[in-house]
């Protein structure tokens, strides 16, 4: 008698589990390899100083989900991109394509780094159609901290103009 109720402590007891923390399993496999090794190894967390003149800032954010990307991009004198940080708030496909995102940014120029697409990032980490925005988030997180670089480069040429008049 003991034995048998043993038993159906114990079997209730993994379908309590199962119910408990199978969502949490079945969502974790439904990942790919690689949005799970950025999301437990995230590449180039952190920041860089925004004020300098040879960093790019990118804000961006979906309401929707409510993921928010900051990408931030260093560039050495020659237009190169020589450091890249991120900190996200958001989903591991998110976090994920931040952080391939600032692995493909460096080593580019400006202009190279402005041909990284969505699409290549999604078909890298081999994101499903729902996490799609999140590998827009990334380009467009890129796009932005290449436009404040720009943004920067136009206001240092302005500057050194003026002072040479």
């Amino acid at each position: 008698m003991a034995m048998v109720s043993l038993r159906n402590s114990a079997s209730s007891l993994v379908l309590l589990s199962r119910r408990l923390f199978g969502p949490q399993l079945n969502t974790l496999c439904s990942y790919h390899k690689k949005v799970v090794d950025h999301y437990e190894n995230p590449r180039n967390v952190g920041s860089l100083d925004k004020n300098s003149r040879n960093v790019g800032t990118g804000l961006v954010g979906a309401p929707a989900c409510g993921d928010v990307m900051k990408l931030q991009i260093q560039v050495d004198e020659n237009g190169k991109i020589v450091d890249a940080k991120f900190k996200t708030f958001g989903c591991g496909s998110a976090i994920a394509s931040s952080s391939l995102a600032t692995e493909w940014v460096k080593g580019k120029s400006v202009d190279e780094a402005l041909k990284i697409k969505n699409t290549d990032i999604a078909k890298e980490l081999c994101l499903p159609p729902v996490k799609l925005h999140c590998s827009m988030l990334a380009e467009d997180a890129i796009r932005a901290a290449l436009s404040d670089y720009r943004i920067k480069q136009q206001d240092k040429k302005e500057e050194r103009a003026k002072a040479s008049s």
